[in-house]
């Protein structure tokens, strides 16, 4: 027979395990928010994203995660509500990973990019209404992340079309492409390590030099008292110069070499889409038309093909920051129940103020982003980057960086909004610019129906689960 604490080991690994099931499916379906539109605008090959992808989001998960938000696990319910029952908020909080793992995997089998963050309220405020009633779910916050169901994708649509219409006019559409391009490279460089950097940068800074004790020994050393912001900002400002310098010189080899856009054409657009076919990754549904047609834009003259080069450079790196970004702070979409679970089971209480979540927990999320990435990711990744909108680095580089801005605002102003509304608006806004006829109009009204049912099948999915384990531990 297992003692008690054997019992609840296995208990924990069980859980960890659903868990990791939970991970996997978010990291097949979020990880498209950073790596989709490199893959379609043909900068990285799937294999490539995968890999990129796999380090940074398990990077950004395991060292940056700590900063799970409470309200994935406390903040949707009524916590009077659950205080003095505990053992019933852990069961719904089973329920709540059963339930997402689900509806991520069904949705990613069919290639529709969702929000794991909604999955996750929708299931907690199902089986917290059959627990308690409908006044044991704060409706304020299931309101409130409502409404960026509308507001996001607009939001990102226009930031990018706004940026994709000032690099086509500055830039692409100018007698001298190249010289433009030259001029523009410093802002370019700012503009990406400027949006990236808030988002990545406080995280890094706070960790290396303020919970480490290197300011403050600085300060006991020398008298320095260095401000924390400032640190961040060399660090940027560092950053842009360096990639301005070195964009400038990869700019000038190119010229320099004889035939560089033929070369480009085949490099990048070519050999990475062959590929990618070859991975398979658009094997599944049929390919845009990419032949010229009367209703549809011609690929880009040759003199575009080096500033298409330089653009996937900025595109890679640009999606590296958000790979980074999503894995520290998406994360928690996945083990905060199970960090909730296991605090409960630790303490015999309903977590309080001071929950967060444990390493090991991290690692466990980190761990299953990878696999679900490496095995499923590809379906969502064909859809963000291939099957609104043919993709080129420059429009690709433009909706990354729409979206990583509107998601900033948002977090500045406490709105909760969706990485993947935000991306997919803005690779919307980057077809409208573009040409709009060429946008796949179908691909939106499936993914727009998958946003829609997202919280109530969720939420289904959470109170009858919890419902089933309710009566089973009933007998």
């Amino acid at each position: 027979m297992l003692n008690s604490s054997e019992l609840v080991f296995l208990q924990l690994a069980a859980l960890a395990v659903l868990a990791l099931y939970v991970a996997a499916n978010l990291g097949a379906n979020d990880v498209a928010n950073s790596m989709g539109t490199s893959v379609g605008s043909k900068a990285l090959t799937l294999r490539q994203a995968i890999i990129v992808a796999g380090i940074l989001e398990f990077s950004g998960a395991v060292l940056f995660g700590q900063g799970v938000s409470q309200t994935l696990a406390t903040g949707v319910v009524n916590v009077d509500v659950f205080s003095a029952r505990p053992q019933v908020f852990l069961v719904g909080m089973v329920s709540v990973l059963i339930s997402c793992g689900l509806w991520l995997q069904i949705a990613t089998s069919r290639g529709l990019p969702v929000s794991s963050s909604h999955a996750v309220v929708g299931a907690i405020a199902g089986f917290s209404w059959v627990a308690a009633g409908i006044h044991a779910v704060d409706w304020r916050t299931i309101g409130s992340i409502s409404l960026t169901w509308l507001a996001t994708p607009i939001a990102s649509g226009a930031l990018a079309a706004l940026f994709y219409s000032a690099v086509k006019y500055w830039i692409l559409d100018r007698p001298d492409p190249l010289f433009q391009m030259r001029e523009w490279i410093p802002w370019l460089s700012a503009a990406l390590l400027s949006v990236f950097g808030i988002i990545v940068l406080p995280s890094i800074v706070d960790t290396a030099f303020v919970q480490t004790g290197a300011i403050a020994f600085v300060y006991d050393r020398l008298g320095w008292n260095i401000p924390v912001h400032d640190i961040a900002i060399a660090i940027g400002g560092i950053g842009a110069i360096g990639l301005s310098l070195n964009s400038w010189k990869t700019l000038e080899l190119v010229e320099k070499e004889e035939g560089s856009a033929a070369d480009f054409v085949t490099d990048v657009t070519d050999v990475t889409d062959a590929r990618n076919k070859k991975e398979g990754i658009f094997s599944q549904s049929p390919p845009l038309p990419l032949s010229p047609s009367p209703t549809l834009p011609q690929d880009p003259p040759p003199r575009h093909c080096p500033i298409e080069q330089q653009m996937a450079r900025f595109q890679v790196l640009s999606a590296c920051f958000v790979a980074f970004a999503h894995g520290s702070n998406d994360v928690g979409n996945a083990v905060a129940p199970l960090a909730a679970i296991a605090y409960i089971r630790r303490t015999g209480s309903f977590p309080s103020d001071d929950f967060s979540v444990p390493l090991w927990i991290l690692i466990v999320g980190g761990v299953g982003i990878v696999i679900g990435l490496a095995i499923w990711g590809k379906n969502v990744i064909a859809t963000v980057g291939e099957k609104i909108i043919q993709l080129q680095p420059s429009g690709g580089f433009c909706a990354e960086l729409a979206t990583a801005t509107t998601v900033l605002l948002a977090s500045r102003f406490g709105l909760p909004v969706s990485t993947s509304h935000a991306l997919v608006g803005a690779v919307v806004g980057v077809g409208l610019v573009k040409a709009w006829k060429t946008v796949r109009w179908e691909t939106l009204l499936s993914i727009g129906s998958a946003w829609l049912v997202t919280i109530p099948i969720a939420g289904a999915l959470g109170a009858s689960i919890f419902s089933i384990a309710q009566w089973i531990l009933a007998r």
